[in-house]
């Protein structure tokens, strides 16, 4: 059966899907990532190339979009006002180590959600199935990230997300608990692909498995931050990227420039960003990657005190903190984003037939 895909089917196996089983192929394959600490190259090309670039690139799909900023200017004036302030707060009153904790969990449910948010797309595009079919699809989505994410809390690990001590401690022993309930799972829903009576689409299939295959290879298998680093970031951002690619309005003084033009500015302009905010970062609050920021090396240590780093670190983490709090707004198929349906192909196909924008 040809499904519809977002794109195509190259695009999207290449770019959407493709890219944590892809990461996790990468680790298993290469021992030299799975070598304890991210070197420079690496922290630059997946930290601030990946991970930070593909949050500046959501612009596209706001601040750099005219017709979008018109239709909801509150959400978009309020969003960074209310994320400021509130990281204020709480970096006064619970310290840095407070603030890092909450922010990083906010980091977890949205990366968490963005994978839940391809399950929909994919499961819209294949067409309506039964109701014990999508709880098992998101059962088996759920666990393969929520098994990873209960071993870590319960198993040290020699990372972070953010910060050291960011993520509160479980027992021990319930990781072997949620590994076996995670494998049950996995298994009653590899059973159900296998005698289904009509075939599976392509799109749904690789964003459970390949969403499991990142989360076990970077959290559980590995010891080492760099794999953990490539298997997140990977995963994470590059089906990002594709995303905003496909559903960005070319801005209008672009719109007749040639497709090379528009796709080199659409790259260039975040990693610009990106590296820009993490020289910040590093000047101001880290410190430790002064040698990849050699523009910088004129300013000595600043000697921030707590009040002035109360107010500078939460306006720092503003792009993070305003990224997650937009995404539940921009990427919705309920039509509050207009040309979004359309754009991601769920206007197509199978997926028309009795299902409502609810299940998006």
């Amino acid at each position: 059966m040809a499904y519809p895909w977002v794109r195509s089917r190259g695009f999207d196996l290449t770019f959407i899907v493709g890219p944590p089983a892809a990461a996790a192929a990468a680790v298993a394959l290469f021992p030299a990532l799975r070598s304890g600490e991210v070197p420079p190259w690496a922290w630059l090309f997946l930290v601030v190339g990946v991970d930070v670039a593909h949050v500046w690139s959501s612009l596209w799909r706001t601040y750099l979009d005219g017709a979008e900023l018109r239709r909801r200017p509150g959400l978009y004036a309020g969003v960074p006002v209310l994320c400021w302030a509130a990281g204020a707060l709480l970096y006064r009153f619970t310290g840095p180590l407070g603030f890092w904790r909450v922010l990083a969990y906010l980091a977890v449910f949205h990366f968490v959600r963005q994978q839940y948010g391809f399950l929909r797309l994919y499961q819209r595009l294949e067409g309506p199935a039964p109701r014990a079919d999508d709880l098992l699809d998101r059962a088996a989505l759920y666990g393969g990230m929520l098994y990873p994410l209960v071993y870590w809390h319960a198993t040290p690990r020699p990372f972070e997300w953010f910060v050291a001590g960011d993520f509160l401690r479980l027992p021990a022993g319930l990781a072997a608990p949620a590994g076996l309930l995670y494998a049950g799972i996995l298994a009653a829903w590899v059973l159900r692909q296998a005698v289904r009576a009509r075939p599976s689409h392509p799109g749904r299939l690789g964003v459970v498995l390949g969403t499991a295959a990142a989360w076990w290879t970077g959290i559980v298998a590995c010891d080492s931050d760099l794999a953990f680093t490539l298997t997140n970031v990977v995963a994470h951002g590059a089906p990002y990227f594709a995303l905003v690619w496909v559903s960005a309005a070319r801005p209008r003084p672009l719109r007749a420039a040639p497709a090379a033009v528009w796709g080199a500015l659409f790259l260039l302009l975040p990693l610009a960003l990106a590296y820009g905010e993490e020289g910040l970062w590093d000047l101001l609050v880290w410190r430790e990657h002064g040698a990849q920021f050699p523009a910088l090396s004129v300013f000595g240590e600043p000697g921030l005190g707590a009040a002035a780093l109360a107010v500078l670190v939460p306006l720092l983490a503003l792009p993070q903190a305003t990224h997650y709090v937009l995404d539940a707004y921009i990427w919705r198929l309920d039509g509050s984003s207009p040309g979004l349906r359309g754009a991601l192909g769920v206007d197509r196909g199978p997926a028309l037939k009795g299902q409502s924008p609810a299940h998006a």
